[in-house]
């Protein structure tokens, strides 16, 4: 038997939780009084550090680069449900330890070693952060997975 593509569940879990992410980063910035096309352009400066001097091109490149790690991250879940399908039996329980995963390596790897964050972040940090990485990102990329691979 065929297996099912597993771009189908990439694309759709991408701009799916791609979405819900960057909506969220939006209203944080917004709460804290700052305009959402800098923040774009952070994100921008991460693989283009002077992304941050490009105005609305730096934004614009900053929120494909949002994407791209989306992508990369949801690919990354896609494919391993999809060596081991055993984990689609229990959603829940495989969203919770993939958001926390991708939470320690984003917040605790690679943020620090680009841009030398404090460890460890704040607990207002942790918290808006393992909800966007379990309920924003783990939860429907998992769903999603399981509706695609499974059929």
């Amino acid at each position: 038997m065929m297996r099912p593509s597993m771009w189908k569940p990439i694309a759709v879990a991408t701009l799916m939780c791609g979405t819900l992410d960057i909506l969220l980063a939006v209203i944080l910035t917004l709460w804290r009084g700052r305009e959402p096309a800098a923040m774009l352009r952070f994100v921008a400066s991460g693989p283009f550090p002077a992304a941050s001097e490009w105005g609305a091109s730096g934004a614009s490149l900053g929120l494909a680069t949002h994407f791209t790690l989306m992508a990369i991250m949801v690919g990354a879940l896609v494919l391993l449900v999809r060596a081991k399908p055993r984990l689609l039996d229990t959603p829940y329980r495989t969203a919770l330890a993939y958001g926390v995963i991708t939470y320690f390596i984003m917040n605790w790897l690679v943020v620090p070693l680009r841009f030398g964050s404090p460890l460890p972040p704040s607990l207002l940090a942790v918290t808006t952060q393992l909800f966007a990485h379990i309920v924003l990102v783990g939860m429907p990329a998992t769903l999603i997975a399981r509706r695609y691979l499974r059929g």
